[in-house]
């Protein structure tokens, strides 16, 4: 016979971490010690002085109902107690209404998830409550695992689950955590338990494919579990993996590994073959693209198609351009034809460029496709404009192309620089024309090199306006190495356009002799 009770929860008491205490009426005082069985079966068994130990779950104190606001738990919770006699048994429904309750599961919850699945009440509690450790063990606890429950209560009791559980626990690896909480939460709650069947032999079979043991936390973390194993057949995930092995493989798997969420035929094969058919069948230029950028794969053909024909109508470029334009930037399909691409190749027909022009400019900076306008562009176009740049002149759409290599402040600390060293915008915009590349060079490097100018190799600042390329050459392997082998100063008469642009064969013809043998130290 099972009677209803109502305890108090006013009055805080210790807890156990491994239950919870309630302070009881005295209907209950000093009941007939239960017997053994019924003792190992009842989790409220054990009652003395008043009180009783709801043994369930092994849940810290801050899990229990004790850590309620005092507000609540006035508000009194109602349990089943089977009558401690040594006669009867406690059912699996009981248990599990403690079993929940303690999860924070009310009781009105566990009635509907009862009447909605009512093979709980027949599974044996103890095989319900070690798959809840499991899952636990697994890192799904706490709100994860009591939201899992109240949306998909056969987890409780799924043989599929059972045996995915002990497949994470304890075969996969010895690793804890293989399958991090969130996606596995999200595979369990969102996937149907049949279609677990056969996870085991996949993930294998991603190992066996040439998926890094080592790496395979990473795929499994970062895949739609149920898209890319689930609802696939162990002989689609082989077919997947042997076609993308022509094209990166594993590699391409493990820097994106959502590519095994799509569809092989419908989403992979379509996608893949735009860009071999752009590329005139070159399979390593199609692997370079996917490799480069993984998520290109992401797009739809249509998506790709929109694009390319936009660069054909638009910008006259024919396929072969195109292609090599993706090979060096694959991220232009990032951008927007109506709000990136649109606008920039427009302003390049105005500044005078023709078809081959911007090809030749977005081979070079492809960034000017993507970079926003507002942020970064449009600061650069006014910086061009005030030392000398005049609107819709070829000069300033390639001085735009090579800024786009470089940020603001670096840019802007290249002008003061400059201006610093007593040029004025006149003669950095005859730099610029000269040697548009000038403008993006790292401002520290540039301020080291006319530094070792004028000071160590004694020539006026004004040399460099003459050959301003000589900006653009290493420090210590170009600049300070020819100087020292030369032997020569500003006063022998020796343009630093001579000096710096002679081939390095002819250099070290000429001046290598010159140089000091260097003398090696004993150890």
């Amino acid at each position: 016979m099972v009677h209803l009770f109502t305890f108090s929860m006013n009055k805080s008491l210790s807890p156990s971490p491994t239950s919870f205490l309630c302070a009881c009426g005295p209907d209950i005082i000093n009941p007939p010690p239960p017997s053994p069985k019924a003792a190992s079966l009842n989790p409220f068994s054990s009652i003395r002085h008043g009180t009783c130990w709801f043994s369930t779950l092994n849940l810290s104190p801050k899990s229990s109902l004790l850590v309620l606001p005092l507000s609540r738990r006035r508000r009194l919770f109602e349990c089943y107690v089977l009558q401690a006699t040594p006669t009867h048994d406690v059912d699996s429904a009981t248990s599990l209404f403690a079993l929940f309750l303690e999860m924070g599961i009310s009781k009105k919850g566990t009635d509907a998830i009862l009447e909605n699945h009512p093979a709980l009440r027949v599974a044996p509690f103890e095989s319900i409550r070690t798959q809840i450790h499991g899952l636990q063990n697994l890192g799904i606890n706490g709100p994860v695992l009591f939201r899992l429950i109240k949306k998909r209560p056969d987890v409780l009791i799924a043989k599929e689950i059972h045996s995915l559980v002990c497949f994470l626990s304890h075969d996969l690896i010895k690793d804890t955590n293989m399958i991090e909480a969130a996606p596995l939460a999200r595979l369990l709650t969102a996937t149907d338990p049949k279609l677990l069947s056969g996870f085991e032999a996949k993930v294998r079979l991603l190992l066996d494919l040439g998926i890094p043991t080592e790496r395979l936390a990473h795929v499994l973390n970062n895949v739609n579990l149920t898209k890319a194993l689930c609802l696939k057949s162990y002989e689609e995930i082989k077919r997947m993996m042997s076609f993308l092995n022509g094209f990166g493989g594993v590699e391409l798997i493990l820097r994106r590994p959502a590519i095994l969420n799509f569809d092989l035929d419908s989403q992979l094969i379509p996608r893949v073959e735009f860009f071999l058919n752009m590329s005139g069948g070159d399979e390593v230029a199609t692997t370079t693209v996917l490799l480069k950028l993984p998520f290109i794969l992401a797009y739809t053909v249509d998506h790709y198609t929109n694009h390319v024909d936009f660069f054909r109508s638009f910008a006259g470029l024919t396929d072969e351009e195109i292609f090599k334009i993706i090979l060096v930037y694959p991220s232009l399909f990032s951008a927007s034809r109506e709000r990136k691409l649109h606008p920039r190749i427009e302003f390049l027909k105005q500044c005078g460029f023709n078809s081959n022009d911007i090809y030749k400019l977005l081979i070079k900076a492809p960034l000017f496709l993507s970079l926003s306008f507002d942020d970064n562009l449009a600061y650069k176009l006014v910086l061009l404009v005030k030392i000398g740049y005049e609107h819709r002149t070829k000069e300033l759409g390639l001085a735009m192309g090579w800024v786009c290599r470089t940020s603001c402040k670096n840019m802007q600390e290249v002008i003061s620089l400059f201006l610093n060293y007593g040029l004025t915008c006149e003669e950095i915009l005859a730099m610029g024309k000269k040697h548009p590349q000038v403008l993006q060079y790292n401002h520290k490097s540039m301020k080291l090199k006319l530094d070792y100018l004028t000071q160590e190799m004694g020539y006026e600042v004004k040399e460099m306006l003459a050959f301003p390329a000589f900006l653009g050459y290493g420090f210590d392997g170009r600049i300070k190495h020819r100087f020292e082998a030369s032997g020569k100063n500003s006063g022998e008469g020796m343009s630093i356009n001579k000096l710096f642009s002679m081939s390095t064969a002819r250099f070290s013809k000429k001046h290598e002799k010159k140089l000091p043998v260097p003398v090696t130290k004993a150890r």
